[in-house]
């Protein structure tokens, strides 16, 4: 064989390396549209809707959703004028500039599996909002939530509703651009890009790590979907997933306590202070843990189990290559976890006159911001 062949043979060999690594390591995510001219058309009520207002469940679902909580608000106009004048802190006076912005999703859509431990609800709702801002300078990191049931004036719609409810395909955009667009509404935030995951997959990314440390100050359960001793424990995607979603956990009182046939008799009560704002602790510090779990792996090849788990899970938007989604994963391996701020919308709590409770913004987004030194005064 003469050296032109085996260089030729050589060169098909490294090909055919390159190409077999990037099909079985490189994820294939599945993506969505999100296109920053439809995004500023809804801000500027350039394009709207006038679906009904039960549209929110049925144009995405096809049937009405069996969780009263996510049914739209009805709310008249008497109350309407008064809640407008609630939303003050909802008007921001300038752009935010110095921030990459990314968005987080996490949508509650349940498999029959989940199902048999919180019961099923039809349909995608945003159950997790969380905007990942990056600091253009310096690169500080700043995760910042936004309750689902924050009350916002719907730039596509003209209605006033909670903020998940914008996540939702219709005249104006996709799910992701009506959410985007709402949230610069009320923060000067431009999003660049997002990715949502479904709560299914999000159980199996935690397996694929096997399990993410969770420390309670107390023995605490809901019903059958989970139980957390007090201290540390490694707990799969499931119970982490219970744990995150609850809304009725309960606390143990005294010591626990089984019956001869092995029944829990001990004394358990309902936490106080249980509310979204409780979930969003929960949301952030998981995904402080998850990163944590990434410091883990020394190339790429260790990523694989991890990152396939990410394809079956998320969905990203069209501008993000599968690349630089790799590369952003990578990079979050060198993050001082200690430096990440954790924020969340300040919130006083509203009851509408049909006794449903929902959440008003307390301070404006910017001056969270320049409190916390994330933006200048």
């Amino acid at each position: 064989m003469n050296i032109f062949n085996k260089y030729t043979l050589l060169f098909i060999l490294i090909i055919g390396t390159a190409a077999i690594t990037l099909f079985v390591f490189l994820p294939n995510f599945e993506t969505e549209e999100f296109d920053q001219e439809v995004i500023n058309n809804i801000i500027e009520g350039v394009t709207t809707t006038t679906l009904p207002d039960n549209s929110s469940q049925l144009a995405e679902n096809g049937s009405e959703s069996d969780n009263s909580e996510e049914l739209p608000l009805v709310i008249s106009q008497q109350e309407v004028s008064k809640i407008e004048e609630i939303l003050e802190n909802n008007k921001f006076e300038s752009e935010i500039l110095n921030l990459e912005a990314y968005l987080l999703i996490g949508s509650d859509e349940r498999s029959e599996k989940i199902a048999e431990t919180r019961g099923y609800v039809s349909g995608k709702r945003a159950d997790v909002i969380i905007v990942g801002l990056v600091n253009k300078e310096n690169g500080e990191i700043t995760l910042l939530s936004f309750p689902r049931d924050l009350l916002i004036k719907n730039s596509c719609t003209g209605k006033i509703e909670r903020i998940n409810a914008s996540y939702i395909k219709n005249n104006c955009g996709g799910r992701a651009e009506n959410l985007a667009a709402a949230i610069y509404s009320i923060s000067g935030i431009k999003v660049q890009h997002f990715a949502s995951f479904d709560f299914e997959g999000f159980e199996e990314i935690i397996d694929s790590v096997d399990g993410v440390e969770i420390c309670v100050d107390k023995t605490q359960r809901e019903g059958f979907s989970f139980e957390l001793q007090k201290g540390c424990q490694v707990v799969s995607g499931l119970t982490t997933l219970n744990w995150i979603v609850s809304r009725s956990t309960e606390v143990l009182v005294g010591e626990k306590i089984l019956d001869e046939e092995g029944n829990d008799v001990s004394n358990w009560e309902l936490m106080r202070g249980v509310s979204d704002l409780t979930r969003i602790e929960r949301q952030q510090y998981v995904v402080i843990q998850l990163i944590k779990e990434l410091k883990d792996f020394q190339s790429v090849n260790e990523l694989n189990n991890f990152i396939n788990a990410l394809e079956n899970s998320f969905t990203i938007d069209e501008n993000i290559t599968i690349n630089k989604a790799v590369d952003i994963l990578w990079d979050f391996r060198g993050v001082d976890l200690n430096k990440v701020n954790k924020l969340t919308t300040p919130v006083d709590f509203l009851t509408l006159e049909d006794g449903r409770q929902v959440l008003v913004m307390s301070k404006k987004i910017s001056e969270l911001l320049k409190q916390n030194s994330i933006i200048d005064s």
